[in-house]
């Protein structure tokens, strides 16, 4: 401060005027007495002298040196990374310079000084290029140096912005494998870098996400948090503070932080507001970094199958799934859908005490009492089916795998299952159907899974509207409410609005879909006879079970979630599903001795697009079905010669192949007596002959509808 006040006293006689002094002179002085700078003053100095005592503030003044020599004002958010790597940083901080971009003959450089004769020399011979010069305030360029060569100051700088101040409780402090052992206080505000992981990784917990992903960009990359199954942005950062932060995150993690080139998998265990956290962490090589993805998993939940908030029709027949002393319960779904976390209710269910449950999982996600866990390691020869030969010899009653997911795991399992042993596992299909098809890509008989399948749960979780924001529908439908609407044949009760509690989104919390299929003697049969999956479909929905899209509709008709998220998570309707799903048109077989009977039902279905087979008795219907049952619908009359409707219907839901076929019954003499028994014998409608032609096409729909 001395030397600036030397500096601001009236000039010696002799001494010449520094040339920033004229040039904010020129722009009208802004002080009463003239502001007066040795020509040899330090030109930092000189900057925040002129500053202060013209109250001009920094861009201006830039702008003013610029336009005095010519040249244009610097424009850092175009530089070039490449270009720094020209000159080394002794020099760019000497010189107060920064590079900004080059060719082969030039080097365009942000310089305060633009006088700096020497400067401009050095460069030339260091670089073989052309200093070519933009103007930046000293602080400008500083700032530029400091992020690249000190990501540390930049970091502090973005603190700042943050206003973030990390007290004890958080802080994010590592738990070692054997126990809570926390690192020193030292080390957790060792740097900057340090406190804007922790603020991340706090950040992230406090907001509900399930995963941290931390992605690279060219000059920025960003930090996202999935929360609630959709990714939101939180944090933009410059490319070597980011570096950085994925840095710390690999020290947490017990990760090779000079491998950038491969793949990395780690885990750590870190403790915040007293409560635990397993992080599992995956680093990828991407765009010249790293991207990092942290799960995390909170350690401490302790959820039931009550918990979860499963609809009461699919949670009994899941329990119902559990009274097994053997066999396999897999579970399906895609990643983050909430397998492992329905397993691990299932399992809370199932440890009474009385029985010895054991699991293999890879990773080991959360840690439950009275049940031993084992977790696969790869490297060291433990396997799935390693594993799993091992715990065979321990006596349990109940194993969870992790994942079924090669040919040595489905046989272990299949054959823990033959000899008594309750085996619950995660298989990765689209639905609880394909759960099937899965276990025999990987190699597993066709018998073999018909008597070791005891049933498959598929899941997904929607959005569940926020309690705080969510508006009641009323009056008029808005466009795409409409749409849905006539999609998927229900009005929405609730619109999703969007609050600071939901972070704009309209939704806080989830809520789980699912469908569960239990695998009947009728349905065992048909795996055993290697039928189709639409066959399977139809056979699991006679014994049960409801498909996703009618749950999650429920939930829509509950006010619990919208349109919009269903569609969302799972899709179109059922019927837009179904129609794709179908190769070519659907099939029907009308089944009538009424030669002009089946000539007008045959007229009215082939208009909407139906491909009609008829039959005169029903000998020729089952002579049909046997070769070929894959119709959609079975139009049958109730009278007729030789072999009547009531025995056909009979030889029908029978036989595997037609088990589930949707069979309407159409009659000119039926009472509402013979309508009952019908459908008590597994008609799927009823309709009497008057019935007019668009009466009886509605009900064909109806049909298609309740059992497709």
């Amino acid at each position: 401060m001395s030397d600036e006040r030397e500096m601001t006293t009236e000039r010696p006689q002799g001494v010449s005027l520094h040339w920033l002094v004229r040039i904010a002179e020129r722009a009208g002085p802004g002080t009463e007495d003239r502001v007066d700078v040795p020509a040899g003053a330090p030109i930092t100095d000189a900057w925040s002298v002129v500053i202060r005592g013209y109250h001009i503030d920094e861009p201006e003044l830039a702008r003013l040196v610029a336009s005095y020599y010519r040249l244009e004002v610097a424009d850092f958010k175009t530089a070039d990374p490449n270009a720094a790597l020209l000159l080394s940083e002794a020099m760019c901080r000497k010189h107060h310079i920064f590079p900004l971009y080059d060719d082969d003959r030039h080097l365009v450089i942000a310089t305060c000084d633009p006088t700096d004769v020497e400067m401009e020399r050095a460069v030339g011979f260091s670089t073989g290029r052309t200093a070519v010069f933009q103007v930046a305030s000293p602080n400008q360029i500083q700032d530029a140096l400091d992020g690249r060569f000190s990501p540390e100051r930049q970091v502090e700088s973005l603190l700042g912005s943050l206003e973030a101040e990390l007290d004890d409780a958080d802080a994010v402090k590592l738990v070692e494998e054997m126990g809570p052992e926390s690192v020193s206080e030292d080390d957790v505000r060792a740097t900057p870098v340090v406190k804007l992981t922790n603020l991340i990784i706090t950040d992230g917990i406090a907001q509900g996400a399930s995963d941290i992903h931390v992605e690279p960009g060219r000059k920025i990359g960003s930090v996202r948090y999935r929360v609630d199954g959709v990714l939101r942005k939180h944090m933009d950062l410059p490319m070597a503070a980011l570096n950085r932060v994925i840095s710390r995150i690999k020290i947490l993690s017990k990760l090779d932080i000079a491998d950038r080139l491969r793949p990395q998998d780690g885990k750590a265990r870190v403790r915040i507001r007293n409560l635990h956290y397993d992080l599992r962490v995956s680093t990828l090589p991407a765009a010249g970094s790293e991207k990092c993805v942290i799960r995390i998993l909170d350690s401490s939940a302790s959820l039931t199958l009550d918990d979860l908030d499963l609809p009461g029709e699919e949670l009994e027949r899941m329990r119902g799934l559990l009274t097994h002393r053997d066999g396999i319960v897999v579970i399906t779904g895609p990643t983050g859908s909430g397998k492992t976390t329905t397993l691990y209710g299932a399992l809370r269910e199932l440890a009474d005490g009385k029985i010895n449950i054991m699991t293999v999982e890879d990773p080991i996600e959360y840690d439950l009492p009275s049940i031993t866990q084992t977790q696969v390691e790869t490297k060291q020869g433990m396997t799935f089916g390693g594993a799993l030969r091992a715990i065979l010899r321990q006596d349990p009653d109940v194993i969870l795998i992790g994942e079924i997911r090669d040919k040595e795991t489905v046989t272990v399992a299949a054959q823990a299952a033959m000899t008594g042993h309750l085996v619950l596992a995660t298989v990765h299909a689209n639905d609880a159907v394909s759960a099937v098809a899965r276990m025999a890509d990987m190699g597993l008989p066709y018998p073999t899974i018909a008597q070791t399948l005891r049933g498959a749960l598929a899941q997904r979780l929607l959005r569940r509207v926020c309690s705080t924001c969510a508006e009641p529908v009323r009056g008029a439908l808005t466009p795409d409410e409409q749409r849905l609407t006539e999609r998927h044949g229900i009005e929405p009760v609730v619109r999703a609005v969007g609050c600071s509690e939901c972070g704009f989104s309209g939704y806080r919390g989830r809520l789980p879909v699912v469908e569960v299929m239990v695998a009947g003697p009728r349905f065992a049969q048909a795996v055993e006879q290697r039928k189709g999956h639409s066959t399977l479909t139809r056979v699991a929905a006679q014994g049960g079970m409801r498909e996703m899209h009618i749950v999650g509709l429920d939930w829509v008709r509950q006010g619990k979630t919208t349109l919009v998220e269903v569609e969302r998570v799972l899709g179109q309707s059922i019927e837009d599903d179904t129609e794709e799903a179908d190769e070519g048109p659907p099939k029907v077989l009308v089944v009538d001795d009424d030669a002009d009977a089946r000539l007008l039902v045959r007229t009215l279905m082939e208009k909407q697009g139906f491909v009609v087979t008829e039959a005169r008795d029903g000998y020729e219907a089952l002579d049909i079905l046997k070769v070929d049952p894959e119709f959609r619908v079975v139009i049958l009359d109730l009278l007729m010669p030789g072999i009547n409707g009531r025995e056909v219907l009979k030889q029908i839901r029978s036989a595997v192949d037609t088990a589930a076929l949707p069979v309407l019954i159409r009659t000119g003499t039926g009472t509402e007596r013979d309508e009952t028994e019908l459908l008590m014998a597994g008609a799927d409608d009823f309709i009497p002959k008057t019935a007019d032609p668009e009466r009886l096409l509605a009900r064909v729909r109806a049909v298609l509808r309740r059992t497709v």
